[in-house]
């Protein structure tokens, strides 16, 4: 008989991805280089538009802690727009259910992912958004899972919690996943949301 769990239950650390998803983390270096080297430039005013991000973000987290859907408004809506993925040739897809199949067919995972964007059935992006406080690492086991069911041989993702910033990459044909540095709008000075635009420009290009 089969037996269906939620992702969030059935997966809540990296052993348990691991195990369950027959995943591994890769070993070699330039498994995940699209985060690295060389990136696509900022326009002056997307450079006005993420200083304007950052700048709103934290006015709204004077007030202390920020739900999901406050990140989703104030932040991720206007990534989205920014970087064309609402239009031709990209189609978003938000709160899209998915269903893995694990254990020999013996287990059902299934879930809801926050924001989907694909382009010809390849899964370019997955914004996994948690709320205020929540660390970006908590949420890898989960982001793992959803990448794991993408229709497509490697799968990008990205966790934020509207303060700090993750990329995730899945190859779901050698089953090895790797992370990116973690990327933060706490810092004083730098803005590193222009880093996160920039690594999502490349992604997509």
């Amino acid at each position: 008989m089969t037996q269906t769990l939620a992702v969030t239950t059935a997966i809540t650390n990296l052993n348990e991805a691991h195990q369950r998803l027959n995943l591994r983390p890769a070993n070699g270096a330039d498994f995940f280089s699209e985060w690295q080297g060389e990136l696509p430039a900022l326009s002056p005013e997307e450079v006005d538009t993420l200083d304007r991000l950052k700048a709103r973000y934290r006015y709204y987290q004077a007030d202390g802690a920020i739900t999901e859907s406050t990140v989703d408004f104030i932040l991720v809506s206007p990534l989205l727009e920014l970087l064309g993925l609402c239009d031709p040739p990209y189609k978003l897809r938000g709160e899209k259910y998915i269903s893995i199949e694990i254990e020999s067919g013996d287990t059902v995972l299934r879930g809801l992912i926050d924001v989907l964007i694909v382009q010809d059935g390849f899964w370019l992006v997955l914004l996994e958004t948690k709320r205020y406080g929540f660390s970006v690492m908590q949420a890898l086991p989960q982001t793992l899972a959803y990448l794991a069911s993408a229709d497509a041989p490697q799968a990008f993702g990205l966790i934020t919690t509207g303060e700090d910033f993750l990329f995730v990459t899945a190859d779901l044909q050698t089953r090895e996943y790797d992370i990116s540095d973690k990327f933060t709008l706490s810092t004083r000075h730098e803005n590193q949301l222009q880093t996160v635009v920039k690594i999502m420009k490349k992604l997509i290009s």
